[in-house]
């Protein structure tokens, strides 16, 4: 959808940055979100640079904190403010302080999850804590995606600073389903069609959705995958083995990324969206797929409860439950009055969302309540 004209909206215009590691097309929900707030600047007459950071893992990050030449090329552009991916805090922990004596703007970070909220053994978990609150700490105010993001952080560095939490779009892919048809589609016999959206790696959880398969009558779901499968090479062997040794082979479909029209047509031939993730700061696909009115089933765990109702529009479980994930999706099966009202209050939900347009606007007028916030200029 196309982003409002350089002259609808306010004469002020801000010289503004955004500090990311490699480029704004990676598959992930949060480079989403910088991409579409970063298109949403540059058509509404802003003057946007976007800075790459290097390294890819997290121990080439951090080297980004000796990256002395990105402050030099960040003052060359004498910005009114500067916004940062909290995803990179690896590389800026340390450069930030570097950075704030050099420049004459706020620093603003954009927080789409936090890396020490996700599942994994608690030593590691310590250290990235450690190092994203002095992340935290750096910075002058934060964009939220989530009420769930904003606890989060609160919780972890306990700052109250200028925030704004405003929540992704959900209307990037231009869904044009209606109610008839979504009707039409659960009411349809047979299998349900299953749809998993997301980078095949192991938080997505896709090895509890195919476990949970195994546990159903044979003819009850099919399932769809659609998803990076370059990103943890040996999580998706292991999912192809898990099919294949549970003889799953013609019920489950691997289609990897997709375009956004192809994707729409998987969207719109579905009858539920199941991403079991161990965690998620929001989870763009669960609304997005609202759009083509899919229920969704996801993890209790994080954002996901800010989109999904249990038992309303979805289903809520708790992390690698695969017996209630089994559970849920025989319920839909078997009822066809529950997958028919669910799939329109996902429809209808999705309808009083803000737009992307709405999102980036909310975004843009905080950012220049920040320019202004301090007339000394200090931060």
């Amino acid at each position: 959808m196309p982003m409002p004209g350089p002259h609808t909206e306010r004469s002020i215009r801000l010289r503004a940055g955004l500090l990311i590691s490699g480029t704004l097309d990676k598959l992930t929900g949060g480079n989403l979100y910088d991409r579409m707030l970063v298109e949403h600047l540059r058509a509404t007459g802003h003057y946007m640079r976007v800075f790459s950071l290097p390294g890819q893992t997290y121990p080439s990050r951090l080297l980004g904190n000796f990256a002395f030449s990105m402050i030099e090329r960040i003052k060359e552009e004498s910005l009114d403010i500067l916004l940062q991916d909290e995803l990179e805090h690896a590389a800026l922990f340390q450069l930030n302080q570097r950075l704030k004596k050099q420049i004459d703007c706020p620093v603003v970070s954009i927080v789409h999850h936090l890396r020490s909220a996700e599942l994994r053994p608690s030593w590691q978990n310590s250290l990235y804590r450690m190092v994203e609150r002095r992340y935290l700490q750096s910075v002058d105010g934060f964009v939220f995606n989530g009420e769930n993001t904003k606890a989060s952080v609160h919780r972890l560095c306990g700052r109250q600073l200028p925030m704004v939490v405003a929540h992704p779009g959900g209307n990037r892919l231009g869904a044009d389903t209606t109610e008839a048809e979504i009707i039409d589609r659960a009411r349809q016999p047979g299998a349900i069609r299953v749809l998993f959206v997301g980078n095949v790696i192991r938080r997505k959880g896709l090895h509890v959705l195919v476990e949970a398969m195994k546990q159903l009558p044979v003819g009850a779901c099919t399932l769809t995958i659609i998803g990076s499968l370059s990103l943890d090479k040996r999580y998706v062997r292991e999912i192809i083995q898990q099919i294949d040794q549970n003889g799953m082979g013609n019920r489950v479909a691997i289609l990897g990324a997709l375009s956004d029209r192809e994707l729409s047509g998987q969207l719109k031939s579905a009858h539920v969206l199941a991403v079991p993730s161990s965690y998620e700061g929001f989870g763009i696909v669960y609304l997005e797929s609202r759009g083509f009115g899919l229920p969704a089933i996801g993890s209790a765990a994080g954002g996901a409860g800010e989109i999904i109702t249990h038992e309303h529009d979805g289903f809520l479980l708790p992390v690698d439950d695969v017996h209630s994930l089994a559970r849920y999706l025989n319920r839909l099966h078997q009822d066809r009055n529950l997958l028919t009202a669910m799939s329109l209050n996902a429809f209808q939900r999705f309808q009083n969302h803000p737009t992307w347009q709405q999102t980036c606007r909310k975004i843009t007028a905080f950012m220049e309540s920040m320019t202004t916030r301090n007339g000394n200029g200090s931060y």
